[in-house]
C-alpha cells in the first residue's frame, strides 16, 4: 500500500500522526469477524428522528417544520 501526499508539505510529526490513525483504522477493520455489521453511523439511525414528536396537521401546519426548534 502506498499514501501519497498530493496537496501541502506536511511535517514528519503530521505525516506520523495521519498514518497512526490510518494504521489504527486498518487494525480495527483487520480485527472485525467477516459478515459483522459495522457501527451504525447516527446520521442514519430512524430513531434519531422518531425521538421526536412531529408536528400535528391543523390550520398552521403549513407555517411549521419538519424539525423542531
Amino acid at each position: 500500500m502506498t499514501i501519497k501526499v498530493v496537496r501541502g508539505n506536511p511535517t514528519p510529526e503530521e505525516l506520523a500522526a495521519a498514518l497512526a490513525v490510518v494504521r489504527a483504522r486498518a487494525a480495527a477493520v483487520a480485527t472485525t469477524p467477516p459478515g459483522a455489521p459495522g457501527p451504525r453511523d447516527s446520521w442514519s439511525d430512524p430513531s434519531r428522528i422518531a425521538a421526536h414528536r412531529l408536528p400535528q396537521p391543523g390550520p398552521t401546519a403549513w407555517s411549521r417544520t419538519f424539525w423542531p426548534g
